[in-house]
């Protein structure tokens, strides 16, 4: 591994991190997301305030954003994992505080979520049904960001003790506890609400049925 290979990857994937498909689907709507709702550019607002089909085309765009670069590092540095998981960070923390839109951004999961689909794409696809699933009880969206997080953080760390050696699991694991770390602290005013009782609650199961409806007139 050398030092500019690592500073380049940490540069494109920052870079794409600041790509907000969240503010990019509302300009087209001729609003301003972070305007709306909660405020917060990401998946959860986007599904609140246009709906179902906007609000899945920017989880999938926001999982594409870290899923490219890690796989491109992944690959082009012969199936290096602490160049994925390099990757993903990066890609986290450009989405989280994006220098082209003053630092301000999203909560990250989704961009989470692309990283750990590139690293254990079986593990996450169980954990992203098990996280629709919860949503569809709860109607929590920030429930299901911490059922994401926690498990995977900890999957992803047991398998990483199992599979690589020394070195390489230290800077996977030390990644893993900041990626824990920087969504935790990104979800902070979601805590604080869930604990006052104020978390504003988004209804999967009714977001699906009005979409079905409206396909169905």
């Amino acid at each position: 591994m050398i030092w500019w290979q690592v500073l380049l990857v940490v540069i494109i994937s920052y870079f794409c991190g600041n790509i907000s498909f969240a503010r990019i689907i509302s300009m087209s709507k001729k609003d301003d997301i972070t305007k709306m709702g909660s405020g917060n550019p990401g998946s959860t607002n986007i599904l609140r305030n246009y709906g179902f089909k906007y609000g899945v085309l920017n989880l999938v765009l926001d999982m594409l954003k870290a899923l490219i670069p890690c796989l491109v590092a992944y690959y082009v540095f012969g199936r290096d994992y602490v160049m994925l998981y390099i990757a993903g960070l990066s890609s986290m923390l450009g989405h989280i505080y994006p220098v082209v839109y003053g630092f301000k951004g999203g909560k990250g999961i989704a961009t989470m979520m692309g990283m750990f689909l590139a690293a254990n794409p079986i593990a996450t696809l169980i954990v992203l049904v098990i996280g629709f699933v919860v949503w569809a009880i709860f109607e929590y969206g920030s429930v299901v960001s911490f059922l994401c997080i926690t498990s995977l953080t900890v999957i992803e760390g047991i398998r990483a003790r199992m599979n690589l050696d020394l070195t390489d699991r230290k800077i996977v694991c030390l990644i893993l506890f900041a990626i824990f770390l920087f969504t935790w602290y990104a979800h902070r005013k979601n805590i604080e609400r869930l604990l006052l009782g104020k978390e504003s609650k988004a209804s999967l199961i009714k977001k699906t049925k009005k979409k079905l409806k409206s396909k169905s007139m």
